[in-house]
Parts: structure tokens; C-alpha cells; sequence
């Protein structure tokens, strides 16, 4: 394939994986209003996922604390994929599965949102951070993909994009997550 039909058709699928993924506005929606309520109640977006969907989650959580289109006081937001000191000693003491539940534990409080990002929903580390939150009470909404995974039963709310080609998972999660972000801004403005 000649590199401009790459191209284009990277941009078919993208476009069809996005079309797949409109009839998750309802839940992407719920999402927003969520981290809204969140940050205008005093609370903190706390961020996390593997690879690229670490990646995401520290991308989107400096969105909320820089800013994103608006001129606005920071929001409270932290990505738990950053602490390269905590996810080694977490890993190497604890295990790889405990790298984010440690984390939760300590930092999450009621009143704060964790936000998980993961292609496939089977990642027992970002399992056992859900666990975690949900043993503190602090909600869980995740951004997932393919069927959702055993991660789609342990969150509040979750949007799933139907594919399972990461990469096409990956561009509707930033997307999705840019469009909130937005959405976030205008609500607190109010």
C-alpha cells in the first residue's frame, strides 16, 4: 500500500471507529458532568492507564491543571503514571498489580474521581486501583475498548469504544477526553 492509501485509510477507520463510538455521548456525557461536580465541589480528577494510555492520562491531567481553551484557575487533577521513584519501589515491593492501588490509597479521598484509561479493560493493575477506590469510596469512570474487560464491571461509568485496534482506542480516548475537558471549562465558568 503506497503511503497516501495508508494514510487515507488510517483515516476511514479512525472516522468509522469514531462513528461507532456516538452512541457512548450519553456516557461520555455522565463523564463530564461527573469531573465537573468533581472540581467544583473541591475534589481532584486522579489519572491513570499503561503504555500510551499512561501517556493519556498525564496528557488530560495537564489539561486540567494548565488549562485547555479557556483562561482559568488551575483545576485539580494528578496522573498517577508520573512518580518514577513510587511505581518502581510500588512494583519491585509490591507488585506490578499494586503500582496505582497504593497510590489510590493514599492520595484518593471521597469526593475525588478516578479516571482509568485501557484498550482492553484486563489490566489487573488498573483492576485492583478500581478495587482500591471503591473500598474508599471514590468512583470510577473509565475510558475502555473491545468489550470492556473486567475492568468495565468495576467502574461507575465507562465508555467503550467497539474496536480492538488499539491505536484507533487510543485516538477516540483523547479525543473523547479533550471534548470533556471543554465541556468541564464551560460548566465551571457558569
Amino acid at each position: 500500500m503506497k503511503p497516501a492509501e495508508r494514510i487515507r485509510s488510517g483515516l476511514d477507520a479512525l472516522a468509522r471507529t469514531a462513528a461507532g463510538t456516538a452512541s457512548q455521548i450519553p456516557a461520555v456525557e455522565q463523564i463530564a458532568a461527573r469531573c465537573a461536580a468533581t472540581l467544583r465541589d473541591g475534589g481532584t480528577l486522579f489519572f491513570a492507564g499503561n503504555g500510551g494510555s499512561a501517556a493519556d492520562a498525564q496528557h488530560i491531567a495537564t489539561e486540567y491543571v494548565v488549562r485547555f481553551r479557556a483562561e482559568r484557575r488551575p483545576l485539580r487533577a494528578v496522573a498517577l503514571t508520573t512518580d518514577t521513584s513510587l511505581i518502581t519501589a510500588a512494583g519491585n515491593d509490591l507488585g506490578f498489580e499494586q503500582i496505582f492501588a497504593r497510590q489510590v490509597e493514599a492520595l484518593c479521598r471521597p469526593g475525588d474521581l478516578l479516571i482509568l484509561h485501557s484498550t482492553s479493560g484486563a489490566s489487573e493493575n488498573l483492576c485492583a486501583a478500581a478495587r482500591a477506590a471503591r473500598r474508599i469510596g471514590v468512583p470510577v469512570a473509565a475510558f475502555l475498548g473491545g468489550g470492556g474487560g473486567a475492568l468495565r464491571a468495576l467502574a461507575d461509568l465507562s465508555v467503550v469504544v467497539p474496536s480492538d485496534d488499539i491505536s484507533r482506542i487510543q485516538e477516540i480516548h483523547l479525543a473523547l477526553e479533550h471534548l470533556i475537558v471543554e465541556v468541564v471549562e464551560e460548566e465551571l465558568a457558569r
